[in-house]
């Protein structure tokens, strides 16, 4: 898999590569959300369901700032630069989840998308870069405390089912 060089990133790649993470997490709670349906985990599937929803909403408003800013100008990034940056792991998916896992699931994904721009911010020169990622990461860091602001309105336990309201916005 090639490997990013962060270095020399310019600012049209890194939203390139922005959009690529967006739609990578979007795909990935789709197919949680459509397992979890066959399953009959319904407030689980609709959770992953919204979180696909919000990810997709994210994309899309990356896709236009950096069209507002390069027009049609082709990628030079590809999502083989990419694995799992904040798509939940394939095995986060359980039979039978609740609505609080998936939302353990969303959370921990969450995380994870934090850290990958923050350690990457060791490796960014180019100032514009550098400005889009500190903002990728602090938009992760409200995106956890919406997570955790759903999930504190759950009642305690794995087996909290049945308590995910579809019209509360989760990371919009």
């Amino acid at each position: 898999m090639p490997t990013i060089d962060f270095a020399s990133l310019t600012l049209q790649d890194a939203l390139d590569l922005a959009i690529l993470i967006e739609e990578e997490a979007k795909e990935r709670y789709e197919e949680f959300a459509d397992n979890l349906s066959l399953h009959h985990t319904p407030e689980a599937a609709h959770f992953f369901t919204t979180m696909a929803g919000n990810e997709a909403k994210h994309g899309a408003d990356l896709l236009m700032r950096r069209q507002a800013i390069f027009g049609e100008a082709p990628t030079r990034v590809s999502r083989a630069m990419l694995w799992d940056v904040e798509a939940p792991d394939f095995d986060q998916s359980r039979i039978y989840m609740s609505a609080r896992q998936a939302m353990d699931v969303a959370l921990a994904s969450e995380v994870k998308a934090h850290d990958f721009f923050d350690a990457a911010l060791a490796y960014i020169s180019n100032s514009d870069v550098r400005v889009l990622f500190e903002e990728l990461r602090a938009e992760e860091v409200e995106h956890q405390e919406l997570v955790k602001a759903v999930m504190s309105r759950l009642p305690n336990g794995d087996e909290a089912n049945g308590a995910f309201d579809e019209d509360e916005p989760v990371g919009q």
